[in-house]
């Protein structure tokens, strides 16, 4: 009798219980998307000054999303956080950039090799729809249209590697180079360079869907060259401006 009557009131105190909140880790994701996309595009500046307010009203989410993103770029070096003066999107050091390319390389490597190695039926089959995603879309693909790709591939490939480690390594590093390729393809590239960017991960796909290593780690250090060839362009062409918006142009745009 003593079980038959604790029950109902175990059932009444679950009710009173509130409701969980289940969308708030994907407001704070969808944020952290959101400014990560601005700041690839450069809809938010390098060297630009903002305000918390600033990137709410931008993105349209509400302090705390807005924070939890701000405090990860920030982590990744991304977003400078000045205490008493706001906030800065970093400014482009194509030096350093070029030097943390070394880093990626081999940490490209490495995933490369265990995604190669571990990747099950799932994951290839995923990788192989990419695959035929970009080779049919190949000849019309944006860069506005490719970025989101490029964001997706780069998960698929981490899920395959199956370190978690790694994706909290190389997230910001991926969308440090993002960026660059943002300028690159936006001020130095013909239009039909972005075949260049397409072939390269299309190698770095068939080579882990096939699971062959050393296929794939060769794939990976080419699109790695590839990025790095980027870097002569800019050094050389690029207004700096467009690296640190507090510069003055050196031509009106």
């Amino acid at each position: 009798m003593a079980d038959a009557k604790a029950q109902p009131q175990l059932v009444a105190a679950d009710a009173l219980d509130p409701p969980p909140r289940r969308n708030r880790l994907n407001f704070f994701e969808l944020a952290y998307e959101r400014i990560e996309a601005m700041l690839i595009d450069c809809q938010l500046r390098p060297g630009q000054q903002l305000t918390m307010q600033d990137l709410q009203d931008l993105t349209g989410f509400g302090r705390t999303p807005v924070h939890h993103a701000v405090s990860r770029l920030a982590a990744d070096t991304l977003i400078l956080v000045r205490p008493r003066h706001g906030l800065q999107i970093a400014p482009i050091d194509l030096a350093r950039e070029r030097m943390l390319l070394k880093l990626r390389r081999d940490l490209e490597r490495f995933v490369a090799r265990l995604a190669a190695e571990r990747a099950g039926p799932t994951h290839r089959n995923q990788m192989l729809h990419m695959a035929r995603l970009l080779r049919d879309k190949r000849n019309e693909m944006t860069l506005a249209a490719f970025n989101p790709l490029d964001r997706r591939i780069d998960q698929m490939i981490l899920s395959a590697a199956g370190e978690p480690f790694l994706e909290h390594t190389l997230r910001p590093l991926h969308t440090i180079f993002r960026r660059i390729g943002h300028l690159y393809h936006s001020y130095i590239a013909t239009p039909d360079n972005l075949h260049g960017t397409v072939d390269h991960h299309l190698a770095l796909l068939n080579g882990i869907a096939a699971s062959q290593v050393d296929r794939a780690v060769a794939a990976a250090d080419e699109l790695v060259d590839f990025v790095d060839q980027m870097f002569d362009g800019l050094e050389q062409r690029i207004d700096p401006s467009l690296l640190d918006s507090s510069i003055a142009p050196l031509l009106p745009r």
